[in-house]
């Protein structure tokens, strides 16, 4: 990337850092939307989403602590289309958004004396893990914790909201995103994600009754709603299926299995469902797939990216939408001709990447840096509009 594009969209994010989000305290996610919901008309905003979509992974989690309404705000602010927040249930069936119902790593629960004896150690999906846990405190208990940032060594910048920002329910997200989407007159989604689905429905917390319950709230029941309800799992996408219109996306791992396949012994891997015989068998419940984002470009020994796999072609043969995960701005997360210097923490060419996908013809992309994933979209864009016109 030559110094003038990489100045341009250091000017771009700083703008919408410092400026879109409309300043520290509009950012905190301390101030809830429903208050001034009222005074916002209703308004008909623009009915279809560009594509690809900009899918902010957590919100705007390369730059506020993830799963907060900072995050989610300032994602807005920074034009994504859909949030993405990841459902775990409290221990009174209140769905919370948490990337995992273990929160030690992003909460303050360890500064909290008076939930001590409410460590434990459990298997979570085959995976011995201890800590603490969201399915044993009642959402009012949950409610004293405060978020704080996952990867503080990667994103320090973040840790300066440690300590300030709630953990917002599904309800919170959503009356966030009418909100927003109302005062902005723009179509904005939600894109929540059944987290560890069959482990809280043996716990009789199953997830699945409780978001379709909020998104019955507001209306959003039809397959035109904005809204993705995704799963790594395949039973309950199946079981949403004869139960809801909202569009359903299979997530896809990079290896291993379903664990509700795992538990049922079916021995079906991710690998068997991103073969054409599986995604057509996804297309019978499921309106698209979230895959690893290497199961479409394969990434060379070298860590540089290969050629197509072919997936997205199979899919979109059965009409099936694609959007890959994760796509990150740091050196770290990026495949190697796309690294810029040795730091890892370092931001590298993440344009550069979401082209190449954006190229091979994804329909969205998971990401955790929603302004980057803009820019990207509008250089893509900009430049399909130019050769079309030059050819004409």
């Amino acid at each position: 990337m030559s110094p003038d594009k990489r100045t341009h969209r250091m000017d771009r994010r700083n703008l919408l850092i410092a400026g879109g989000a409309g300043g520290l305290a509009a950012a905190t996610g301390l101030l809830a939307p429903s208050s001034a919901a009222a005074a916002f008309p209703q308004l008909t905003a623009r009915p279809r989403w560009r594509k690809p979509i900009v899918i902010a992974h957590r919100g705007a989690s390369g730059y506020r602590p993830e799963h907060t309404l900072a995050a989610y705000r300032l994602a807005i602010d920074m034009g994504a289309d859909v949030i993405e927040p990841d459902l775990v249930s409290t221990k009174d069936g209140v769905l919370v958004a948490r990337h995992e119902n273990e929160i030690s790593g992003t909460t303050d629960v360890a500064d909290h004396p008076e939930f001590a004896d409410k460590y434990a150690t459990k298997r979570i999906d085959g995976v011995r893990l201890s800590g603490w846990f969201t399915e044993d405190f009642t959402y009012a208990e949950l409610r004293t914790l405060r978020a704080k940032e996952r990867l503080p060594d990667l994103r320090p910048d973040n840790t300066r909201f440690d300590g300030r920002l709630r953990i917002p329910t599904f309800g919170d997200v959503i009356d966030l995103v009418r909100f927003e989407a109302q005062r902005r007159n723009r179509r904005i989604g939600v894109y929540p994600e059944t987290k560890h689905p069959t482990y809280f429905r043996n716990l009789g917390l199953p997830l699945e009754p409780g978001i379709l319950r909020e998104l019955r709230r507001v209306g959003w029941t039809r397959s035109t709603s904005p809204v993705f309800i995704q799963s790594f799992e395949i039973s309950n996408l199946r079981a949403l299926s004869r139960r809801t219109e909202v569009k359903l996306i299979q997530l896809v791992g990079g290896t291993g299995a379903p664990y509700d396949q795992v538990v049922a012994q079916t021995g079906v891997t991710y690998a068997d469902m991103v073969t054409a015989g599986g995604l057509r068998r996804i297309a019978r419940y499921a309106r698209g797939i979230g895959p690893d984002k290497f199961l479409l470009i394969r990434q060379r020994a070298d860590g540089t990216l290969g050629r197509s796999t072919g997936v997205l072609e199979d899919a979109h043969a059965v009409r099936l939408l694609v959007h890959p995960y994760t796509f990150r701005s740091e050196n770290f997360s990026l495949p190697n001709e796309y690294d810029e210097g040795s730091d890892p923490a370092a931001h590298g060419d993440a344009i550069g990447e979401l082209t190449r996908f954006f190229e091979l013809g994804v329909d969205g992309v998971f990401g955790d840096f929603p302004d980057t994933t803009f820019e990207a979209r509008w250089q893509f864009l900009t430049a399909q509009r130019l050769a079309r016109a030059a050819s004409a």
